[in-house]
């Protein structure tokens, strides 16, 4: 399983990367937002910063709703850099953009993902990626790790090369149920994956072994 960093900021993009696991990045307007970065000129500049650090794919989200606008922002956007992917929202103009994206070579990444059905659409479309947000889903509740256990059986049996990306990952539970549910990628916070690293018997058992050569070497 590949692993992205969601985020925009970029100390926590060389974090990750540090770490040897960063696989790629995902991005969106509300941590742009986050992160202060605002105006085009200025997104796009980040954007590029952003790939420069990352040699993975990097996902970059169009504003528009609209297919011709989704079009225009989404072919300016892979003018950016060759890792590039386009992230489109699960609306029917979405959907053909996708389509239209996938007939001309661009990845991308369907977004705002929260049923196998559109799970399917977005597939049939071609895309690259699909984000369905399990935190989301929990956050109604339902079962977000069901949903990407039904949308890895679909794909399975149907043959679908469009990898599954979980989003909203709130926890570090979270990507590890994700591995287990049959995720291709897990997007997520900094402090999730760091999270990973966490357990008390570990730091008892460092704790214990620092003591011992303490004694051992007096």
């Amino acid at each position: 399983m590949k692993f992205f960093i969601d985020t925009a900021n970029l100390d926590q993009i060389k974090e990750a990367k540090d770490l040897g696991i960063l696989d790629g990045v995902t991005t969106n307007p509300s941590l742009m937002a986050k992160e202060g970065i605002s105006g085009t000129d200025n997104i796009l500049n980040h954007y590029r910063a952003i790939c420069e650090i990352v040699d993975g794919d990097v996902s970059a989200e169009v504003i528009s709703t609209d297919f011709a606008g989704m079009i225009e922002e989404g072919m300016r956007l892979a003018d950016l850099a060759p890792n590039i992917v386009v992230k489109v929202p699960m609306i029917k103009d979405g959907i053909k953009a996708i389509n239209y994206f996938t007939e001309h070579s661009v990845p991308t990444n369907c977004t705002l993902v929260f049923s196998a059905g559109q799970a399917i659409l977005a597939a049939k479309a071609g895309a690259t990626y699909l984000s369905p947000f399990v935190g989301r889903v929990d956050d109604i509740n339902w079962d977000g790790m069901a949903l990407i256990r039904e949308i890895a059986e679909i794909y399975a049996i149907q043959g679908f090369d469009t990898q599954i990306l979980a989003a909203s990952i709130r926890n570090s539970k979270h990507i590890v149920d994700a591995a287990k549910s049959g995720a291709d990628v897990v997007t997520c916070p900094l402090s999730a994956i760091l999270g990973l690293l966490k357990h008390p018997l570990t730091d008892i058992g460092l704790e214990q072994f620092l003591a011992d050569h303490a004694k051992a070497n007096k």
